[in-house]
């Protein structure tokens, strides 16, 4: 009894999102309004707010009191990332809760079955990487272009390592609660509000889901500025975005987020700076132990989507949703 009212309540709440969408009238082409978004939240939190937080504090940030940058920080993702992903969504839409997905709280055995897809990503993205530095590095010892290349994504994601290492170091219990607060909380509720949100909502009203899911992944994963991390980052994002799809719900997508994130920071807490190193020195690796592994997480995590993808063409075939 309690599985058929769970199951009566997912039809009613797609029933009734279905017609929240077909009620919508955008003001613009909603593609046009998805990249006019990307465009304009990049220059403003990428451009704009690196402007003002050198304007504030210097070009020096060595040097600059963590937590004033980590409250810039928090200020920068609320005023650049999920004000203009509401506004747009009001100003285009009229409907804010329909375009950010807010309207449908899941069940528990969603939010279960997207962490446990989460629990298998994260160690297969790990050993990716590993196999994509020695790759790497195999290529830059052979050919000079490869080591020109090397060289340059080396310098780059020491960069970015270093303004990870700027929010991530804490000396007190206090500093350590802001620090999830930074990594984990914010960027999981802007973010997802306005690339799972406003971004992906937007593109599926005009194209096939797969598509809306696969550009806003490109975009995500470049607006992270991570060499090494472009890949891995597409495809979580590529994840994300199939729960916010098939749940039609962005708590999932959120909460997929946050955990990610706090597992990273939980790393670091655990082992330090060499948690955050994402060009592993190669004699470290067996190449042929990290291919085995990545093949077998990969397996599992096929299983995880297939299951989720029939769990849900079940119930939509059982009431006869379209």
């Amino acid at each position: 009894m309690e599985g058929k009212n769970l199951n009566s309540k997912f039809i009613d709440d797609f029933n009734l999102l279905k017609s929240y969408d077909d009620s919508l009238i955008p003001t613009v082409n909603p593609i046009w309004a998805a990249f006019f978004g990307l465009f304009s939240v990049f220059i403003l939190y990428q451009i704009i707010g690196s402007l003002l937080t050198m304007a504030v504090f210097g070009f020096d940030l060595k040097n600059v009191d963590k937590n004033s940058l980590r409250l810039m920080t928090i200020a920068g993702q609320l005023l650049f990332i999920l004000l203009p992903a509401l506004i747009l969504s009001r100003s285009v839409f009229g409907d804010v809760s329909t375009i950010v997905r807010t309207r449908r709280l899941p069940n528990a055995k969603e939010f279960l079955l997207a962490i446990a897809g989460l629990v298998i990503l994260s160690p297969l993205f790990q050993v990716y990487i590993e196999i994509q530095n020695y790759i790497i590095t195999k290529l830059a010892e052979n050919f000079s272009l490869f080591q020109s290349i090397k060289g340059f994504l080396d310098n780059l994601d020491k960069l970015v390592e270093n303004s990870y290492l700027d929010i991530l170091v804490s000396k007190t219990p206090i500093e350590t609660i802001l620090v999830v607060i930074v990594v984990t909380v914010v960027p999981a509720l802007c973010e997802e509000t306005f690339f799972r949100g406003f971004v992906q909502k937007s593109l599926e009203l005009r194209l096939k889901p797969v598509w809306a899911i696969s550009i806003t992944s490109v975009f995500f994963a470049f607006y992270h500025f991570n060499p090494y991390g472009t890949l891995p980052l597409f495809f979580l994002s590529a994840y994300l975005g199939y729960w916010a799809y098939k749940s039609q719900s962005i708590f999932i997508p959120m909460t997929i987020h946050f955990f990610n994130n706090f597992f990273a920071v939980l790393m670091y807490l655990i082992y330090g700076e060499e948690e955050l190193i994402s060009a592993p020195d190669i004699s470290k690796i067996n190449i042929t132990t990290s291919i085995a592994e990545f093949t077998f997480l990969f397996v599992l995590f096929v299983i995880i989507i297939v299951y989720v993808s029939n769990y849900y063409k079940k119930l939509k075939a059982e009431y006869d949703l379209s």
